[in-house]
């Protein structure tokens, strides 16, 4: 750590996204030619980015969606997931994994995370009753969960898996890409995710034909061709301009998740003498992290970061009231304490800015901050 005088303000910026396409020209030249084609539809241009993705994440079919909640919502049809079924996820994480589930009519079950911020798997089984149909878990900020313990226990309760993979574009568990594991399974390209777009855009992927047939028809009103409707769909469409901008980022995905390792393992090792204070969660060898948010636990939270703040370190909290105490949870039966891991996490956690585009001497200036604040 290098900075001198920890009560200066360095800015240390958590968006990005103005660095990430600060080359606008090299997406403009794919855009023109895209325009000069008509094809503002699905078409060659969305069918070409489909294939790219399934490819980099070694899946069979991949299908793009309007929206990285529009994906959840379809995969979770495609799985059979309706009205009456229980799903079993999280309630520390964002709501659209909620939503979708009663989008589709099952109700949410809610299980305990664990000390990695995952879905604590341990808790699953007794989660379970007559009318579970299938599990949803997280890969929570970009952080793999214990995908293959999960993929047992749903084979053994015959139960579908709906992989959440929106933060965790590149995550792998023993070499293997998360969002390949489950039956069929959804990811998101909203601005902060890793893999993202000028907009909105999601992917769902399987390895299920039949599945990825249903996929393409229903995100396109059911229609095999102009004139023909198989069933009722809705439209749910990646639109072209998305699939152009995500597709050239794809190219640069590898070099973007390095990055954002280097500059967790600067922060990890910085904090690790905090013990007591503030913690990363633990990092399993064979799991690589894409690191959407890089989250710690810290005592004095709220005080920290209105520190941090103040010395141009923009922090966030993912996120300050779980789930299951919305006023929209209200109808599901729990209260404070029903989980008390994940309660407790709320109140401690922190996302500190760990993204490509911080710098060594940014990461320098945020720990010297920390350990100030907690010398003090």
């Amino acid at each position: 750590m290098s900075n001198d005088n920890p009560s200066a303000v360095m800015p240390v910026r958590y968006a990005y996204l103005d660095q990430q396409f600060s080359d606008v020209d090299a997406y403009f030249k794919d855009l023109r030619e895209w325009v000069s084609t008509g094809e503002f539809t699905i078409g060659p241009y969305v069918e070409a980015f489909e294939q790219k993705f399934a490819e980099y994440i070694g899946v069979k079919y991949a299908v793009g969606t309007n929206t990285g909640t529009g994906a959840l919502i379809l995969a979770l049809r495609a799985a059979g997931i309706g009205r009456g079924d229980e799903v079993i996820t999280v309630p520390n994480t964002f709501v659209a994994t909620v939503g979708a589930i009663v989008a589709v009519g099952a109700t949410p079950v809610f299980v305990d995370c664990d000390d990695r911020y995952q879905i604590d798997v341990d808790r699953i089984p007794a989660a379970m009753t007559s009318l579970t149909k299938a599990i949803v878990p997280v890969h929570w900020a970009g952080c793999p969960c214990d995908i293959e313990r999960i993929m047992d226990i749903a084979s053994e309760h015959q139960l579908k898996v709906v992989e959440d993979a929106c933060p965790a574009v590149g995550a792998k568990v023993n070499g293997r890409c998360v969002g390949t594991f489950g039956h069929v399974n959804a990811f998101s390209m909203h601005p902060l995710k890793p893999l993202n777009v000028w907009g909105d855009g999601g992917i769902v992927v399987t390895n299920d034909k039949e599945t990825a047939t249903w996929l393409r028809l229903y995100r396109n009103h059911g229609l095999t061709d102009r004139d023909h409707v198989a069933f009722w769909g809705v439209n749910e469409r990646l639109q072209p301009v998305q699939a152009i901008i995500a597709s050239r980022l794809l190219d640069s995905m590898e070099t973007l998740i390095a990055r954002r390792n280097e500059n967790a393992r600067q922060l990890d090792e910085g904090l690790r003498d905090l013990v007591g204070y503030i913690s990363p969660p633990y990092r399993p060898p064979k799991y690589r992290e894409v690191y959407q948010l890089y989250l710690v636990r810290a005592t004095r939270r709220d005080a920290l970061m209105k520190y941090l703040t103040a010395r141009g370190v923009e922090c966030r909290v993912h996120y300050p009231i779980p789930l299951h105490l919305q006023d929209a949870a209200k109808d599901l039966g729990y209260e404070a304490g029903s989980f008390p891991e994940c309660e407790q996490q709320a109140s401690e956690i922190l996302t500190i800015p760990a993204h490509q585009h911080v710098t060594r001497q940014q990461l320098d200036h945020v720990l010297e901050c920390v350990h100030t604040f907690y010398r003090k």
